[in-house]
């Protein structure tokens, strides 16, 4: 990945969001160049899945770890964001009740659960958003890297990993409202959710978190520990023999894209209004594969370029022909993998002889 491709993409974000901004707020409803509110939303929603995708290119692209689980880690960071919006609604509730949630109320919890204590507070949530998917990232690497799990293997448990966590959050025992989820958010901040200028400085904090770490993994993976990660990528027992532990450097990139998949899933749920154990589901991961395979894996830029059109494709064909989706992201996949084996990054690259 070239620095000029990273400026590049950071400074297309950063002006594209700027430019819709200006047009949400300073533009009459009805002005011809107005960008509605549903549209910052939406583009807010493909950023935070942009960081996913990054986050899943890291492991997948420079470290050769395949992960089919990482929607977990999104889900996680989501899960704690819903946490504090629930919190924030206060006595405004249907049941009126200033501590508990509304479905907590409606399942006769008696006390508000331990774990819930300090979700109140904003920053507490936004470090448990990343504090979360970065301690079941570690255990889970730690034992699955120490025993050298690799390839098809290391996926299959992934995505066990995933599903699990899927069949717990369903429970209404488990105290995060279980199939329903968590929903029906009014502020964030103490600022009214709905508001026009709430929805912009959603979009605005996501291009910024997406363009840190963007910046965040380009330097990991230019540096000599990106290096020594390629390494293991391309040939783990040679890496070994040179005196490396390739273990320690695969559960480090694995921790620190599970932190970027919990930021993603922070500013995916204020957006779109709600978090549910469906986001836990394997497929979810799955397409995040294919966002990167999509864009060009191991090129950072291409797994945001990825996401982005993928998802935009997802958002013209369920509207128009629903019943073609996963058809035609079927077949994406298929046309990538034969004809376009370096993603759309890649036949950029080649276009203008790896200027981009």
């Amino acid at each position: 990945m070239s620095r000029l491709s990273t400026s590049i993409c950071i400074g297309l974000i950063l002006v594209g969001v700027a430019l819709m901004a200006i047009l949400n707020l300073a533009t009459a409803a009805g002005a011809p160049f107005h960008v509605p509110t549903y549209a910052i939303s939406l583009v807010g929603k493909y950023l935070s899945y942009a960081i996913l995708a990054l986050a899943v290119d890291l492991v997948w692209g420079y470290g050769g770890i395949l992960s089919l689980g990482h929607a977990a880690f999104f889900a996680l960071g989501g899960y704690a964001m819903g946490m504090y919006l629930l919190r924030e609604i206060g006595p405004r509730g249907v049941y009126g009740n200033a501590t508990l949630p509304d479905f907590m109320v409606f399942l006769n919890y008696k006390s508000l659960p331990w774990y819930w204590n300090g979700f109140n507070h904003p920053g507490f949530a936004m470090a448990m958003a990343v504090i979360v998917p970065a301690l079941v990232a570690l255990i889970f690497g730690y034992f699955a890297f120490r025993s050298r799990v690799s390839g098809v293997y290391l996926s299959i448990i992934t995505q066990a990993l995933t599903y699990a966590l899927l069949l717990a959050f369903f429970r209404n025992d488990m105290g995060f409202g279980g199939n329903n989820g968590m929903t029906d958010f009014k502020d964030i901040f103490g600022l009214p959710l709905q508001a026009d200028s709430t929805r912009v400085g959603l979009l605005v904090a996501s291009a910024l978190a997406l363009c840190l770490c963007l910046l965040v993994a380009r330097y990991v993976v230019t540096s000599r520990f990106g290096q020594v990660l390629i390494a293991v990528r391309d040939s783990e027992s040679r890496t070994r023999f040179l005196g490396y532990r390739p273990e320690s450097y695969k559960l480090f990139v694995f921790v620190l894209s599970a932190i970027m998949a919990g930021i993603g899933g922070a500013l995916y749920v204020p957006q779109v209004g709600i978090i549910n154990p469906g986001e836990f589901s394997p497929a979810n991961s799955i397409e995040a594969v294919i966002w990167v395979a999509v864009g060009g894996r191991g090129t950072l830029v291409g797994a945001v370029l990825g996401a982005v059109l993928v998802n935009a494709g997802k958002t013209f064909f369920t509207g128009a022909f629903p019943e073609f989706w996963l058809f035609a992201l079927g077949f994406l996949f298929i046309l990538v993998t034969l004809l376009l084996p370096k993603g759309v990054l890649g036949l950029l690259q080649k276009k203008t002889g790896g200027r981009v």
